[in-house]
């Protein structure tokens, strides 16, 4: 790996928690990437009216603004899907489509936890076939059949990571255009994940057909804080919030959260003080 792929720290999401983080932790002197997809809240809000200096401003300008802020101090910002992470006890790997990242530290910013699908019987078998991670969880499917969720950039992450270990892998695209090729596509909506003994034991669609699955693998849209959190291991509360210490570091030793992904008000001005608080600790802490 180049070495210029190499960083102090990396933070997945480029909204106000993310960019206010690198914009402390860069002017203290750390390596600082930020890798986003533009999936933000902000980005995607029409007007903002209430945050302090802005006036009225759309969210897509002041998320521009912001990420052309970090950029001005040094801050490396990158425009694209995040597919995997990977902690290995010494530092993160972050991988998209094109490229792969590692950073001693890491920090989560991507915003609100998502409900992955809507489909009876995934909350319920969490952990009981239902998985979010298949370089975690792919090993436990040698030779049998499993089903990946999904159509775009990350569900192919997960086919390609299970398509050599599984019997038959699956791409169930819930009624979307997939897009990528795959084998074994099905496109039919579905109704809900089949259970039996406890475990999955298969998919049924809306028109009433099945296929018999042991796993199934969620992979919908980009990876979130939901599946961050799942493939490295860090605690959620009930509500799927990530939960931090004050200082805003995860049960993962050098993983922290900001903003949305946290527990508390859903605000800019939260995720911004979330941002500075992580930022200083990220410099305070640079060599321990």
């Amino acid at each position: 790996m180049d070495n210029h792929n190499n960083y102090d720290v990396i933070i997945i999401g480029g909204g106000p928690g993310g960019v206010s983080t690198a914009l402390y932790a860069a002017r203290g002197g750390l390596n600082v990437i930020v890798v986003h997809d533009g999936n933000s809240a902000l980005n995607r809000a029409e007007r903002i009216q209430n945050y302090y200096g802005t006036g009225d401003v759309s969210g897509s300008d002041l998320y521009q603004s912001g990420l052309a802020q970090a950029q001005a101090v040094g801050v490396t910002v990158v425009s694209s899907q995040v597919t995997f992470i990977r902690y290995d006890g010494e530092s993160f790997s972050v991988s998209t489509p094109t490229a792969e990242y590692t950073a001693k530290r890491a920090v989560i910013a991507t915003g609100a936890p998502r409900k992955s699908v809507n489909i009876e019987g995934v909350k319920e078998l969490e952990g009981k076939g239902v998985s979010y991670c298949a370089v975690c969880d792919g090993f436990f499917y040698r030779k049998r059949n499993v089903a990946v969720i999904g159509s775009g950039e990350y569900a192919e992450h997960e086919y390609n990571a299970l398509k050599n270990l599984a019997a038959t892998t699956y791409l169930l695209t819930d009624g979307q255009t997939p897009s990528f090729t795959a084998d074994n596509t099905i496109t039919k909506k579905l109704k809900r994940i089949v259970e039996s003994d406890g475990r999955v034991s298969a998919v049924e669609f809306d028109d009433g057909s099945e296929i018999s699955v042991d796993g199934v693998f969620i992979a919908v849209g980009t990876l979130g804080s939901v599946g961050i959190a799942k493939s490295v291991g860090v605690m959620s509360d009930k509500n799927g919030a990530i939960v931090t210490d004050e200082h805003g570091m995860t049960n993962v030793s050098d993983l922290y959260a900001v903003g949305d992904c946290t527990a508390g008000i859903r605000q800019i001005g939260k995720a911004v003080a979330d941002g500075i608080i992580v930022g200083m600790e990220l410099v305070k802490t640079r060599n321990s």
